[in-house]
């Protein structure tokens, strides 16, 4: 796997950036309580994101907004696919 990840700092906005460097890399199951939910943006590339009993492909622009206590995961599904999670601090 090679999954590569860095802080984000922008005024108020924290988060990380997550770059998928092949097909296939994942971002194993996590979830987030209301202190540190988060939005998902997919900044390039694709990814399938899953929990329990639900799966969805999102494309390049997606902004995905996950519930707090909702698990999740991702999946690259392109080489060089990069998330972006956001939180407002």
């Amino acid at each position: 796997m090679s999954l590569l990840s860095r802080p984000l700092v922008a005024g108020e906005l924290s988060g990380t950036i997550y770059d998928f460097e092949v097909a296939g890399d994942v971002l194993p199951m996590h979830n987030h309580d209301e202190t540190n939910a988060h939005i998902t943006v997919v900044a390039r590339g694709s990814v399938k994101a899953s929990g329990e009993g639900w799966e969805k492909v999102f494309k390049s622009g997606a902004v995905i907004d996950f519930p707090a206590n909702q698990p999740h995961e991702f999946v690259a599904l392109q080489p060089n696919t990069r998330i972006v999670n956001i939180v407002k601090q």
